[in-house]
Order: C-alpha cells, then sequence, then structure tokens
C-alpha cells in the first residue's frame, strides 16, 4: 500500500510537481539510510500516460483509482494558474470534472487529501470545502471566499490541517505541505532530515508576503478601502471612519473583510501602512524613523516591532 498519491493534473505547475517528487525521493534515500520507516507513493493522473505540465515539461503518470483500501494520501500540486477567470475555465474541463467524484469519494472513505495553492480550488469544486477551515494562496484566497462562502479561508498560515483535508499556500508552499505530511504520516526524525539534505525552512506564515493591494483583486470592497488607506497615509484613517466611508457598522465591515482576506479592519489598515513601509526601505534611503512618520507612525519603535510581528523580519534584513 501506498502513504501518498500525487495526483498530476494537465498544466499543473511544474515546479510544485518536481518539487513533491524530490522530497519524496529524497525522504526515501535519508530513511534507508536511517533505519526509518520508507515512504511509499503512486504518481497519478485523471487520465493514464503522459501529461504535459507547466511550461511544457512532460510526466508519466497512471491512472487514479479508487479503493475502499487505500489508505494513501492524496496530493495534489498547484494547477498552475494565476489568472482567476483561467481558473474558473479549468474547473469546468471534462478532465477536472471526471475527477472530482473520485476525491469526493475518497474523503467519504475517511482517507485524506492534501492540496496546495490553485489546487484548493479543486476541493471547493468536489463539495468538500463546506463548514471547513483552509488555506490557498494569499493572493487567491478573495476568490476562494467569494466561491466558496461556506468556509473559512485563512491567508495568514502557509500550511492549515482541518481533518480530512490538509490545504496550502502559494505554489512553493508545498514544499512546506509535504514537510508536513511527512512528519505526521511518517517521522519528525525523517521531515527534519530531508529539510535540513535539501535546505528547506519550514515556514509557518504567508502573512510576511501579502500585498493588500494585489489581495484585493476581485474585490471591490477591500479595493476601495486599500486605495482609501493608501491617499490617507501619514494619517491613517480609523476603524470607525473606515466603517463611515463605506456606510457600514464596525462590525458589519470587520465581518466583511475577515471573509474576503481573513484580515480584521485594523489589520487591514496596518498591512497598508507596513506595505508603504517596506517599498520605502527597498526603494528609498529614508531612514527608519522618516519612513515610520511617513506611513503614519510617529514611533519608530511601533513600527519595527510591526515588521518583527507581521513579516517577521528588522527594517535593517528587509533594506539589504
Amino acid at each position: 500500500m501506498y502513504d501518498f498519491t500525487v495526483l498530476v493534473f494537465p498544466g499543473a505547475f511544474a515546479s510544485s510537481v518536481a518539487a513533491t517528487l524530490d522530497i519524496l525521493d529524497t525522504a526515501a534515500i535519508l530513511a534507508q539510510r536511517r533505519g526509518l520507516a520508507v515512504p511509499r507513493w503512486r504518481v497519478c493522473g485523471p487520465q493514464p500516460g503522459l501529461i504535459t505540465l507547466g511550461q511544457g515539461m512532460l510526466l508519466q503518470v497512471d491512472a487514479l483509482t479508487t479503493d475502499v483500501e487505500d489508505n494513501s494520501c492524496w496530493v495534489i500540486p498547484g494547477l498552475g494558474i494565476s489568472d482567476f477567470d483561467v481558473l474558473r475555465q479549468r474547473l469546468e474541463e471534462d478532465v477536472v470534472l471526471r475527477a472530482l467524484p473520485a476525491l469526493k469519494a475518497h474523503v467519504n472513505q475517511g482517507k485524506e487529501i492534501a492540496a496546495s495553492c490553485s489546487a484548493v480550488f479543486l476541493l471547493h469544486a468536489a463539495g468538500l470545502l463546506t463548514g471547513r477551515r483552509v488555506t490557498t494562496s494569499w493572493w487567491l484566497a478573495p476568490w476562494l471566499s467569494s466561491m466558496a462562502p461556506d468556509c473559512i479561508v485563512d491567508p495568514n498560515v502557509m500550511v492549515l490541517r482541518d481533518p480530512p483535508l490538509t490545504t496550502a499556500g502559494a505554489a512553493f508552499a508545498q514544499t512546506d505541505l509535504m514537510l508536513h505530511l511527512l512528519r505526521r504520516r511518517l517521522s519528525p526524525e525523517l521531515a527534519d532530515a530531508v529539510g535540513k539534505a535539501l535546505l528547506l525552512d519550514g515556514r509557518q506564515l504567508q502573512s510576511p508576503f501579502i500585498n493588500p493591494a494585489i489581495m484585493a483583486q476581485g474585490n471591490t470592497l477591500v479595493a476601495n478601502l486599500t486605495a482609501y488607506i493608501e491617499a490617507r497615509l501619514p494619517h491613517p484613517p480609523s476603524v470607525p471612519s473606515l466603517a463611515a466611508y463605506v456606510g457600514m457598522s464596525e462590525r458589519t465591515l470587520s465581518r466583511h473583510l475577515r471573509k474576503a482576506t481573513g484580515l480584521s479592519t485594523r489589520n487591514l489598515i496596518q498591512r497598508v501602512q507596513l506595505n508603504r513601509a517596506r517599498v520605502l526601505l527597498e526603494t528609498s534611503r529614508y531612514s527608519v524613523e522618516s519612513i515610520a512618520v511617513q506611513v503614519g507612525y510617529q514611533d519608530a519603535t511601533a513600527l519595527r516591532r510591526l515588521m518583527r510581528r507581521l513579516l517577521n523580519a528588522s527594517p535593517k534584513q528587509l533594506r539589504q
């Protein structure tokens, strides 16, 4: 029996697929050397044969078969799509539609599925996200929230487990997902060894990479609020004034923002301030004190603390 079934769809993000297979192969080699349980896996597609990944790379896959005795975790790398309209079209293609019943059946049998980035949308298409808490690439989160209003989308975390589903962030979060799965299904020792051998640093958060303006794509409310906050720096609006600007109560506004972005109203304001500060650090020679004033902080210490908390970095590290 297999520990993992790597389910690859045509057009999948090539590096995510390759990273998955390289991590598993490295894990098998290191497990043999250390006398640990060796992972077993298969590589499948909606149909057998050669499939074309992103950038024209080819991969031989077996047919995806469902079996009540299959206790493997199905792992789905990102679909290699960065445009929401293209993603919606992909979800309606026959090759995808034919695979959805198998995904649902696997979960209904109490088995696990793990997906990263745009592949999380496949789980929604299969009707598996209702009532669950998931993550995806942070810039896809607003679109997933709009498509799947009955689930909670948290764009801040890198890997999120809500059994029997495990989801991960942007395409290269596939490496974090695989280390998580190795740690949980095989052993922490093996996962640590693979991480060290491949120089993979287990990251916990996507939040250091979030750009509010990009996250606002596809959501008029978030886009308007982000532009409004940016236009008023260095005097950022208060939470009550933002609520008044859009004609909502503070609680209603917070609920809409959390659903669309995973952020509270205060968090959104801080994100906009932080993004402006980051741009100034990377593109100018202003002092940290001057930048703090330009984004609405009279005390540079407060800005440093915010950077450390949300970006896990100091101004000096961002400027390098």
